[in-house]
């Protein structure tokens, strides 16, 4: 009688064993699809919206091409506008709207005042090799390899290296740190600390507190994919570096809440005189410019959208209206204004805070 309980009782276990695995293994592979559903991406620019190099009088750009961590082939320029330039800033942009060329004004005015610029679509966008973007610590792999470029390469000026980044790019360019200390500055534009804060952020959202039940399959996956690089944080970036620092957000941020990256430095350094903290109380998350032609541009195209005649949310009308769309936009963009809407006064700050810390 003992022997047929002791044969039950092992039983048990093993099926429980065999059902807490299956468990464990339908999270790992919920996980990862849903890791790859928002990952496994290419992201291009909006051929009708993009920048030109001649949409800005005076900007010159040179082309170069730099391999990272797979062997891809990542597209970089080299913008320049004036002589005797005192530094270098590397660009790091954000995620989804395609690569750098959304902040070529953003290029154009650091190269009008006093720096050379190197921007460069990531992995996974515009004119840079990859199938996707894989995952948010690339962004710190591909800035890691693009300072190398620049330092190495013998293309580019010997002369001090500043950082500027938003929102991936914010994130990336403070824990890209870690590698390379010798930056002098970095700004930061509503960036976030880690890569598994954000994918908490954007988990929480879309599916409340379930979200922790995926998030350690999501770092295991990162770390399987992308070693030490998956756990680079901001703050370790700080911690490793003395690089001086500008932190800059907007509380009202939906797409990168506060409390992923503005509010998780301040409480450590807002009395650390080598940062410096702006907060904005109603900007979102992309503040760069002044929105009067934009959200005038806007107006005008919904306008636009109530004189069609057929319904342009149907799925047989797609190509239709994306060739309708993009030839309105050709014809009645006015570039001048668009390009010239950079918000002037929050870039003088931070020519300003860079020249600081480059004569100290």
């Amino acid at each position: 009688m003992k022997r047929i309980k002791s044969k039950k009782k092992k039983v048990l276990i093993i099926a429980l064993c065999i059902a807490a695995a299956l468990i464990i293994a339908g999270d790992w592979f919920l996980s990862v699809a849903i890791y790859n559903e928002n990952f496994n991406q290419r992201f291009e620019s909006y051929e009708p919206m993009m920048w030109y190099v001649d949409d800005f009088d005076g900007l010159q750009r040179t082309k170069y091409e730099f391999v990272s961590n797979r062997g891809q082939k990542l597209a970089g320029y080299l913008y320049t506008a004036g002589e005797n330039p005192h530094g270098i800033v590397v660009m790091a942009h954000g995620f989804g709207g395609g690569g750098h060329n959304s902040y070529m004004s953003s290029a154009n005015y650091f190269a009008h005042h006093g720096y050379c610029v190197f921007a460069y679509d990531a992995t996974g966008n515009d004119e840079s090799e990859g199938e996707s973007v894989g995952g948010l610590p690339q962004g710190v792999i591909d800035l890691d390899y693009a300072i190398t470029f620049v330092e190495e390469s013998g293309n580019f000026p010997d002369l001090p290296i500043v950082l500027f980044g938003h929102s991936w790019g914010g994130y990336s360019v403070c824990s890209v740190l870690t590698y390379h200390p010798e930056v002098k500055a970095v700004i930061a534009c509503s960036g976030f600390n880690s890569s598994a804060g954000m994918v908490e952020a954007v988990g929480k959202e879309q599916a409340g507190a379930g979200v922790y039940l995926v998030l350690p399959f999501v770092k295991l996956h990162e770390w399987i994919k992308y070693g030490g690089y998956a756990s680079n944080t901001a703050m370790e970036g700080f911690s490793k570096s003395e690089a001086a620092v500008m932190i800059t957000h907007s509380a009202d941020d939906t797409v990168v809440p506060v409390e992923y990256g503005y509010n998780i430095y301040y409480e450590k350094y807002k009395d650390d005189p080598r940062f410096r903290f702006v907060l904005f109380e109603d900007k979102g998350h992309s503040y760069f410019n002044d929105e009067t032609y934009s959200n005038a541009f806007d107006a005008e195209f919904d306008k636009w959208l109530g004189t069609l005649d057929y319904d342009y949310n149907a799925a047989e009308c797609e190509e239709r209206f994306s060739t309708d769309k993009a030839e309105y936009i050709r014809k009645n963009l006015d570039r001048a204004q668009w390009c010239d809407a950079l918000d002037s006064e929050l870039f003088e700050t931070f020519v300003g805070f860079y020249d600081e810390h480059l004569n100290e």
